[in-house]
């Protein structure tokens, strides 16, 4: 799965209104396997862009709703061995059924269990994209990072864009890694976008709800005649459009780290239905 290098992605055409204009006409089911911390938020922040959430993790039933949704999302932040199961059952029928599958590996390289279950979903599974940190990506690359917890621990920009592109390389997917600058990358193409605000880690989930948005925007890429009409174009929309929302929630000034949560909550809900026209330009750097 994933994408060909995109041939012509001029920042000032990127398609984040029409991504959204696409998302509230399907409005696409997401499917999540995901973390037990932050189920709430990754439904909600799905539900505010105009997609439909749904957190089907029952094995007797996980491969099932993958099948019939427009989105799979994978996070192996709390994920058993039994969960894992479950994830590549999803994964296969997703892959089976043309339907895009996000992973989000979170805490990849904490502990041997993280390693193996991420591994066993790399091997079963094609995945459309992947979305981690710094330090999760280039663990992936096959790089040395510290991951303490679910954490990335340590300075990573330096080399990051030229590990993401490898992992797209070796997996065929759009890989994102998240971080005060994301990196957006294909197998020969990086892109780093310039979009958020420091509160963004303020409270826990924000980068699990990065996933399902990538995820809610990857389900409409193809759908009719507008854009996104590939992964790469959906992963940067999902990026800025993001970012942005953390931006104009701080602008509210709220007074504290829950507060925060529910303006960026309502941020997004009103980037989704305004669709104002957003400065793409200015934040998306090939690099």
């Amino acid at each position: 799965m994933g994408d060909e290098p995109v041939d012509d992605l001029p920042a000032e055409n990127l398609p984040v209104g029409e991504t959204l204009a696409a998302v509230e006409a399907t409005p696409p089911l997401v499917h999540h396997l995901t973390n037990d911390v932050t189920t709430s938020e990754t439904a909600n922040v799905t539900l505010h862009w105009g997609g439909l959430p749904v957190m089907a993790d029952a094995p007797a039933e996980a491969g099932d709703m993958a099948a019939g949704a427009d989105a799979v999302v994978i996070n192996t932040g709390t994920a058993s061995t039994t969960d894992v199961d479950a994830m590549v059952d999803a994964g296969r029928r997703a892959n089976e059924a043309g339907v895009p599958v996000v992973l989000d590996p979170v805490g990849y390289g904490a502990t041997p269990h993280r390693v193996e279950s991420v591994g066993r979903l790399l091997d079963a599974v094609a995945f459309d994209a992947i979305k981690g940190n710094a330090g999760e990506v280039r663990g992936l690359a096959g790089e040395e990072a510290t991951v303490r917890g679910v954490e990335s621990v340590g300075e990573h920009d330096a080399g990051l864009p030229d590990a993401a592109r490898a992992l797209a390389a070796e997996t065929g997917a759009v890989v994102v890694a998240s971080g005060p600058t994301d990196v957006v990358a294909d197998g020969e193409r990086a892109y780093e976008v310039s979009a958020g605000h420091e509160r963004m880690g303020s409270f826990v989930g924000s980068g699990c709800m990065l996933a399902s948005t990538l995820g809610t925007f990857a389900a409409v890429v193809g759908e009719g005649a507008e854009p996104p009409s590939s992964t790469t174009e959906a992963a940067l929309a999902a990026c800025v459009a993001y970012g942005i929302a953390g931006e104009r929630a701080a602008e509210r000034d709220p007074a504290g780290p829950a507060s925060y949560r529910t303006a960026f909550m309502d941020a997004v809900a009103a980037l989704a239905s305004e669709r104002p026209a957003l400065d793409a330009a200015s934040r998306i750097e090939e690099v």
